[in-house]
């Protein structure tokens, strides 16, 4: 069935399937869930709940575990086979950290423990929901774009990104040079690819050069090529890109860093559609696009003398200027879920099917992404996506797998002294961290500092409270300690 269109703020909050064997508990959740203005269907067992996900979308199940007829795990399991996207939250008087496991192993969104606190209930609850919708729309405007585009790579729904890719849309067609432009990482070359992709060369070769990688002499023999003897260790002939790339198309990165030279000799290219080989007297006819970008400022480049003027206007015919990520946040959550994807996929080897297919970030790491200001642009979020599909121990995210930097950036390092309390101009962010280690300090003193115990107790993994006591500096006493210090009193 068709995805419903997300409720207004007048509408609904949502539609929840509720699925318990004991009309108690049936009853008192629909009360509790309808008078914070959700939309709520009852099945009493597995078998109609099932059926009801089947008749109807769902922005929530909530699923009892032990069941008579289909126990809540076979359920569960049944729903993933069918629908990896409905958020699924397992409630049960049976708690135990294993069955927690157990179930956000197969597929759970979350798992709560009777008897439960209400106001903690309807805060897990709203939070997944605006999660699940979070999604759904960043789906549809994938779908959108994918069918109004043909760049697979290229992730952006942001005002800016959307004028951009119709911007390639138009000029891809042409023969006409393009000049992008932008900051490092803010992805020039896979829009260099998606020109060439959706052009009437895409099925002829697409070569990029790292123009400041080479120096002058090899740069020249990588591009035109060279005959035998041209020069000390040219030992044989050798084809150069603008050959190769016949009919094709050639990227230039970060084409200011061409030496003066060499510059005239790619204007020729460009004007004549010519080029000789190193040490050859036969003029090669050639039909090459030129694609170039550049993170510096040509026409500064040409007023110091660095860069010809006339190559300038002849690359810049249409530019394209990418915007840097802090000024298209609104494009970060979709970014996530591309590269969630993408190195979920790459390292799927050591992931289970519930990690692939569940990861995300909490919404406190979530809004640490946002608001950073990302200074190595797409490239660098894309390298913090990829440590966290690595080091996640469980789907949802936690702030403790972002890098250091970035907390000290939203202010989660704790500034407090020995003895004294936050300055007052401290975050959110560190004041729930403050509160955070206040509760883990005391937890780990009533478990006599057992982690393992501690964790427990807190109802997280132990790896997560062990990431938790490294991120807030709490001083783990160790047994030993204790027993001399016992010893010694």
């Amino acid at each position: 069935m068709p995805d419903p269109e997300r409720p207004s703020p007048a509408l609904p909050k949502g539609k929840i399937l509720v699925v318990d064997d004991e009309a108690d508990i049936r009853e008192s959740l629909q009360a509790l869930l309808e008078m914070e203005g959700y939309v709520v269907d009852l099945a009493a067992s597995g078998a109609e709940g099932l059926r009801a996900v089947e008749a109807r979308d769902y922005d929530l199940m909530l699923l009892d575990l032990m069941m008579p007829d289909l126990s809540g795990m076979e359920v569960l399991q049944e729903v993933r086979s069918h629908d990896r996207d409905l958020p699924v939250f397992l409630i049960t008087a049976y708690g135990s950290t294993q069955v927690a496991v157990d179930a956000l192993k197969a597929g759970a969104s979350d798992y709560f423990p009777k008897p439960w606190e209400n106001d903690k209930l309807l805060l897990e609850i709203e939070r997944i929901i605006s999660k699940h919708w979070l999604e759904r729309e960043n789906t549809q405007l994938k779908r959108t774009l994918k069918q109004r585009y043909s760049f697979p790579n290229i992730v952006g729904a942001s005002e800016r990104m959307v004028r951009i890719l119709d911007l390639v849309t138009q000029v891809a067609p042409s023969r006409s040079t393009i000049l992008i432009t932008g900051e490092t990482g803010t992805g020039k070359e896979l829009i260099a690819k998606a020109i060439h992709a959706n052009s009437p060369r895409a099925d002829q070769m697409f070569i990029a050069v790292n123009s400041g990688s080479l120096p002058p002499d090899l740069l020249e023999s990588t591009l035109f090529g060279h005959v035998k003897g041209s020069f000390t260790g040219a030992i044989a002939t050798r084809k150069g890109y603008f050959e190769i790339a016949n009919r094709g198309t050639i990227f230039f990165d970060e084409v200011g860093t061409i030496g003066i030279e060499t510059q005239a000799k790619l204007l020729r290219v460009i004007q004549e559609k010519e080029f000789m080989p190193l040490g050859s007297t036969e003029v090669m006819k050639v039909d090459v696009r030129i694609l170039a970008a550049t993170n510096a400022d040509l026409r500064k480049l040409v007023e110091e003398g660095k860069f010809r003027e006339d190559l300038y206007y002849r690359l810049n015919v249409i530019n394209i200027a990418l915007p840097p990520l802090r000024q298209r946040r609104e494009d970060i959550p979709a970014l996530v879920e591309h590269f969630f994807a993408k190195y979920s996929q790459e390292n799927e080897k050591f992931l289970d099917a519930s990690r692939r297919s569940l990861l995300h970030f909490e919404p406190d790491a979530m809004q640490i992404l946002k608001e950073h200001a990302w200074p190595g642009n797409v490239r660098e979020l894309e390298n913090v996506v990829e440590r966290a599909v690595v080091l996640a121990t469980q789907p949802t995210v936690t702030v403790d797998v972002l890098p250091e930097y970035l907390l000290q950036a939203g202010g989660i390092r704790l500034r407090r002294d020995e003895g004294e309390g936050l300055p007052e101009d401290a975050s959110l962010f560190e004041i729930v961290a403050d509160y955070e280690r206040e509760v883990i300090q005391k937890r780990l003193e009533a478990a006599n500092w057992s982690q393992t115990e501690a964790a427990e107790g807190l109802r997280v993994p132990l790896s997560t409270l062990n990431q938790k006591i490294k991120r807030l500096n709490i001083e783990v006493r160790r047994k030993s300690d204790l027993a001399k210090a016992e010893k010694g009193s």
